[in-house]
């Protein structure tokens, strides 16, 4: 489902320096999916375009959602000034979100870099209910939500999220800077721990995807990847974020296709990077 609408802001706060944790009163809560977005207008009208976030967490009893984002530029520095009961000017939900079922009874690593961790939490959160079901529902133990691995980095010891990817799933933690878990990025991480995965999905800088995605093609290793990308209109209008891939986008019949629409989320072996 999408539309625009005028949203409440519950609550903000800011949980590391310069990363803002926002929830807001929507009933766009019963649509969203791991891996989605919405985009987040100014108020302030000299900036044009909205700004798109990913979506952090869903609480559908209270029909509301969660972003966690950093302060970038103008749109999200008037972001981070709203308090509980302002207006917020929202639309959504916008993408494609993680094929949660393709890691359910499978060992699933999960893995977030940056600012691409808080779309980790509801993947997370949803993975593990899905285990859940899985397992209530056939003969047997399948592999459940033990089998969740969550792989995070961070540039040093603020760790954004970490308590709360803690609740579903065993988290290992990477810091640039050596201040917390391994020293280095999330693929020594992997390498330090000896971790291993049936399905990977990741959300994080592009050179943090390039990694997996080469690792994944060396491994045998099923990848599913949400591609940051700076977007204009949001919707597949403009053509502003598009990534090469295997196929032909039926919109510009080029080898290409929109993020904003055909993604965030693509299998890794589909797009070049």
């Amino acid at each position: 489902m999408k539309q625009k609408q005028t949203a409440r802001v519950i609550s903000q706060q800011e949980i590391a320096p310069g990363i803002y944790d926002m929830w807001i009163a929507t009933d766009l809560a019963d649509y969203a999916k791991p891996g989605q977005f919405i985009c987040v207008y100014p108020k302030d009208k000299s900036t044009l375009l909205p700004r798109p976030i990913s979506i952090c967490e869903v609480d559908v009893e209270q029909k509301a959602m969660r972003i966690v984002y950093r302060v970038a530029g103008a749109g999200t520095a008037e972001f981070s000034t709203y308090h509980g009961g302002d207006s917020v000017d929202i639309m959504g939900t916008l993408g494609n979100g993680f094929p949660v079922e393709e890691g359910v009874g499978k060992k699933v690593m999960l893995m977030g870099g940056g600012i691409g961790v808080p779309p980790i939490l509801e993947l997370a959160k949803r993975m593990k209910i899905a285990n859940a079901e899985a397992k209530a529902t056939v003969t047997g133990e399948p592999k459940s939500d033990d089998c969740i691995r969550v792989v995070v980095g961070y540039r040093d010891n603020h760790l954004f999220l970490k308590e709360d990817l803690d609740k579903y799933g065993d988290v290992y933690v990477a810091c640039e800077d050596g201040s917390a878990g391994v020293k280095g990025n999330v693929m020594d991480a992997i390498a330090q721990e000896g971790l291993e995965a049936d399905v990977i999905f990741a959300c994080g800088p592009m050179p943090m995807l390039r990694a997996i995605k080469k690792y994944a093609a060396e491994k045998g290793i099923k990848a599913y990847i949400s591609l940051e990308e700076r977007m204009a209109c949001g919707v597949g209008a403009c053509l502003g974020c598009v990534v090469k891939t295997k196929e032909i986008d039926h919109h510009s019949h080029v080898h290409n296709a929109r993020i904003c629409t055909d993604g965030p989320v693509y299998d890794a072996e589909d797009v070049e990077i």
